[in-house]
């Protein structure tokens, strides 16, 4: 049984660790994953079809405990205990509910001082306490609930009848129905990079330049307390690891590629070359980018943005990556200045954009490259194939609901046609396997 202590509108937790409300869904699975053996029987529960409307839970049934994470920004907005008999509580190191204390209505209001008139749902039976970040919900039955219906002050039961508290919301602001998870607490940055957003740029004649990104991170004031520093950095094709390690920091992760799929369709003597060297990828989990150098040049060649969606291969590897971008049909250019006009054509694609919207407007390849991921031991994916269709110097790989599981960005090569480039750099590099 878990013993852990409430703050209200902050956290649940323990000496060893604590679900902080606004932290990332992945640190809180990295919270799971640290107490193998002690917290069992983990779910998450999300809809595959409707995944930015529906709330994301992580459910542990064996602990009484329900983590409710914003399905966009992908925070903890609430923290549910829905079975007080599986979990020890306890408010300012005085417990209010265990085995040994019964959290009845009285043992609620000596814990945590006076609050406002309760509210009865009668179709649901529920009484309800709040406290500023803080709810406690008690079943009454048909015999004790009129007392409530006319606004009594003082709450008084026959010996006995106290009700007890069936289920427990921890959540930030004084409105449970209207929360919101906050943003990403310092206690949680871990001195890691945060990505605010990412523009893609794009040059006049309709190429990707690179990246400029807002990102955020563990700074210090005067006082030398910890707090939010906001900056503003560019990586571009060309760039080499020296740069972009000095612009986003050091990688989480980096990958040197050990297969290419595509090199048996080269000469012998290319085949010999590239096998004595590996391109080599710069894996930024925080930030949802995936960086590319190639082994020869040790220059930036391609970058992948993550949008992690639950039902994908890669979900919670990746924050995901709020990026955004203009393109434009073929036939909507001005073939004098190659700009965006403003016509029906131009096309914002984000994070959240759905690929039937952006395959009306423009003209992908039709025949898509069908990608289907296998574990590390070559366990099958459980998620089925994804999709991927070329668009310029652009890769957009399509789960089955419609959502864009990642956009890939590639430096083109002149001698080459566009329909070979994002064929051949899907076929070699989409595939991310992390050391």
């Amino acid at each position: 049984m878990l013993d852990l202590e409430i703050v209200p509108e902050i956290s649940l937790g323990c000496e060893a660790w604590e679900f902080v409300l606004g932290m990332h869904f992945s640190q809180a699975i990295a919270i799971i994953q640290s107490q193998v053996g002690i917290i069992k029987g983990v779910q998450v529960l999300y809809s595959e079809t409707d995944p930015l409307g529906v709330d994301v839970i992580i459910n542990l049934p064996q602990d009484g405990l329900r983590l409710i994470f914003d399905p966009v920004v992908q925070r903890l907005k609430t923290i549910e205990v829905f079975n007080m008999k599986l979990v020890k509580l306890k408010y300012g190191g005085v417990y209010f509910n265990s085995p040994e204390v019964l959290p009845s209505i009285e043992q609620i209001e000596h814990s945590f001082g006076a609050t406002h008139p309760g509210v009865y749902d009668a179709a649901k039976q529920l009484f309800a306490l709040h406290f500023r970040g803080l709810s406690f919900y008690f079943p009454v039955d048909s015999k004790l609930h009129a007392g409530y219906a006319h606004g009594l002050g003082s709450l008084v039961f026959l010996s006995g009848a106290s009700p007890v508290v069936s289920k427990m919301s921890l959540y930030a602001g004084s409105n449970v129905a209207e929360t919101r998870p906050p943003p990403l607490p310092l206690a949680c940055y871990h001195r890691q990079m945060y990505l605010d957003s990412a523009v893609v740029l794009r040059s006049v004649l309709g190429s990707t330049k690179g990246l400029k990104l807002k990102l955020f991170t563990e700074g210090s004031g005067r006082a030398l307390e910890p707090r939010r520093q906001c900056f503003t950095k560019e990586v571009l094709f060309g760039d080499s690891c020296q740069d972009v390690a000095m612009n986003l920091g050091a990688p989480n992760r980096i990958f040197f590629k050990s297969e290419d799929k595509m090199k048996i369709h080269s000469s012998n003597v290319n085949r010999q070359a590239q096998s004595k060297r590996s391109d080599i990828f710069f894996n930024y989990f925080t930030l949802g980018i995936d960086v590319l150098f190639d082994a020869r040049t040790q220059q930036c060649k391609k970058f992948i943005l993550h949008t992690n969606y639950p039902g994908h291969f890669n979900f919670n590897m990746y924050h995901r990556c709020e990026f955004q971008f203009q393109l434009y049909a073929e036939r909507a250019l001005d073939s004098n200045t190659k700009m965006c006009t403003d016509s029906p054509d131009c096309v914002n694609i984000t994070a959240y954009s759905k690929w039937d919207e952006i395959s009306s407007a423009l003209a992908p390849s039709e025949r898509p490259v069908v990608l289907h991921r296998v574990g590390s031991t070559n366990t099958a994916n459980p998620f089925g194939s994804t999709f991927c269709y070329g668009y310029q110097d652009i890769i957009f790989e399509v789960m089955g609901n419609n959502h864009v599981a990642s956009v890939t960005l590639y430096s083109t090569a002149p001698t080459r046609q566009p329909e070979q480039l994002w064929q051949q750099h899907k076929m070699q590099d989409i595939r991310l396997t992390v050391a």
